[in-house]
């Protein structure tokens, strides 16, 4: 089974590169990531030609998260059961964004999640960020201990370690590698789920995020932020995990590259 995620940045824009992916890499099960369309905005007839369903969950503003399969859909849920709401300075209320749909997918359970950015330490997202990440942890944390195959895949917006990242010192001071972030990171993975970490296909670190500016893909100037964690009868049953930079090169392609997980089940 071939389990793939990848945050798209925009479904609609990219979607010429999508379809061509999928022909070519032919996953059983896509997770999404930042559509940034509408529910029932999605290309759902376009990829049903290449054989996938889609269950998407978006707003048609920003964010946005799908899983495709081949393998059919159940028990599908979006949003995590307890997730917290976004209220921004100049907002009322909360705003429950969408960046997480679950869903099992023959033998597989999965997520598809496109955490929090965080903006600047200190800010309001910051901290809506790391309650993010509990959260998350606390609604995973039953299937992460059970015995089916189980992964929370996507855009985690943190690197989990600073040989995740091209320079540390370029980051200092900003989101995606303080250490509240990565203790985040660490809780969730104490709750039975194990770093699927990939192989790259080109140098020595699997990046899956380049900036589209000063040239930082060619560079190869990226960072480890697009993440597979699975618990132990997932991780065990890896047979390959790699970073399409392929799909990174080229004209109007997503500033990611998907992240693609063979397994032996």
């Amino acid at each position: 089974m071939r389990i793939a995620t990848w945050n798209i940045n925009s479904v609609t824009a990219r979607l010429p590169k999508l379809l061509e992916w999928l022909e070519g890499a032919k996953p059983d099960v896509l997770c999404l990531q930042e559509l940034k369309c509408a529910t029932d905005a999605f290309p759902y007839e376009e990829v049903r030609a290449l054989g996938y369903e889609t269950e998407a969950h978006g707003t048609g503003r920003w964010n946005g998260v799908a899983i495709l399969s081949k393998v059919g859909f159940e028990d599908v849920l979006r949003g995590l059961p307890n997730q917290p709401g976004y209220q921004a300075d100049d907002a009322l209320l909360p705003e429950q964004e969408p960046r997480a749909i679950g869903a099992t997918c023959g033998p597989v359970r999965v997520w598809s999640v496109y955490v929090p950015n965080g903006r600047e330490i200190g800010h309001a997202h910051y901290r809506y960020k790391l309650d993010w990440l509990e959260t998350l942890r606390q609604d995973v944390a039953a299937d992460a201990a059970g015995e089916r195959p189980f992964a929370v895949l996507g855009d985690y917006n943190v690197a989990p370690t600073d040989e995740d990242v091209f320079d540390v010192a370029a980051f200092e001071g900003q989101t995606h590698v303080t250490e509240p972030e990565r203790q985040a990171l660490a809780n969730l993975r104490e709750a039975g789920l194990v770093d699927v970490v990939p192989r790259p296909l080109k140098y020595d670190h699997p990046y899956t995020y380049w900036d589209y500016r000063q040239l930082a893909f060619p560079k190869n100037r990226g960072i480890r932020i697009d993440l597979v964690y699975g618990n132990a009868p997932f991780a065990g049953a890896v047979t390959d995990s790699y970073v399409d930079r392929e799909a990174r090169k080229g004209k109007g392609t997503s500033d990611h590259a998907p992240v693609v997980v063979d397994l032996d089940l």
